[in-house]
């Protein structure tokens, strides 16, 4: 039972690191061949996908029984399927499982959505996203294997928090009314993710986010309590200097609803809000 991952970023190395042996060997791609080196582990072998493209990935999608695809597409579509759709609609691979995000939605001011809402994605980011979405959803059905597409929400972890913002001096408490988000602990992410693999489920979507749709700027407080820290000030959103892509993320509110992952793919979410997230970071040490 061996494993190909196509973009080996944060969700997916944790997710190898947590699950890795049991889908060992294990071939994951990055940009660049520093990086790769850097990566490779054993029963992880890094390779790179971009520019130069190495010529063991064909041969490993050959023998592979499962694909995660954690690559972003662009403008010109997915970049796995432009390269090796063919030679993966003809490989023995049993499962797939496409990282998306609950971008894809668009804005529902503020509305309770689940996997039945219709998507109106608000800018080109998430236009591509759905229309790989949907091509992976294809891919799946002609091969006559289950595709399973994981909407993300938010992702954080283990040096990716609110705890390890406020260290660093780039947290910010911007608020602006009525705004929430969901978010996800990557740890979550793996239980999803093998989920899809390990079940017998044909392939769907499935929302992969906690249970609490949280405002920003209650999380940064609540983890500058527990640094005994002076959380910083609150800072209204028509003064906050952001980056159009942090920008466009306020342009949009939900509730994401997680039923469908906990009841019928079975996943059990080790952090159900960002609060045990939270506790459990500090402990390990984060912020300090």
């Amino acid at each position: 039972m061996s494993l190909v991952v196509f973009g080996y970023g944060y969700t997916s190395q944790h997710f190898v690191r947590m699950q890795g042996a049991h889908y060992a060997p294990v071939l994951a791609t990055v940009r660049s061949p520093e990086r790769a080196a850097k990566l490779t582990i054993t029963n992880c072998d890094v390779v790179t996908f971009g520019e130069t493209i190495d010529p063991s990935i064909g041969p490993a999608i050959d023998q592979a029984s499962y694909l995660l695809i954690s690559a972003p597409p662009d403008e010109n579509g997915d970049p796995v399927l432009a390269k090796f759709e063919e030679r993966i609609a003809q490989s023995k691979i049993e499962r797939v499982v496409y990282l998306s995000t609950v971008g894809v939605y668009g804005d529902h001011g503020g509305a309770w959505i689940d996997e039945t809402t219709p998507c109106d994605p608000s800018n080109a980011r998430s236009r591509w996203r759905l229309a790989a979405e949907e091509a992976w959803l294809a891919l799946g059905a002609r091969m006559g294997k289950p595709a399973h597409v994981l909407r993300l929400s938010g992702i954080y972890g283990p040096g990716r928090n609110a705890l390890a913002n406020l260290r660093a001096g780039t947290a910010r408490r911007i608020i602006k009314s009525g705004q929430v988000f969901n978010r996800i602990h990557v740890e979550d992410i793996a239980r999803a993710i093998a989920a899809c693999f390990d079940g017998s489920l044909p392939g769907s979507i499935w929302n992969v986010t906690d249970d609490e749709p949280a405002a920003p700027q209650d999380v940064v407080a609540g983890a500058a309590a527990l640094l005994g820290m002076k959380p910083p000030p609150e800072i209204p959103f028509e003064e906050a200097q952001l980056s159009p892509m942090a920008r466009s993320f306020y342009g949009e509110c939900k509730r994401v609803s997680n039923r469908a992952m906990r009841q019928e793919l079975g996943v059990t979410l080790a952090f159900p809000t960002w609060r045990e997230a939270l506790r459990a970071l500090h402990e390990s040490g984060e912020g300090r």
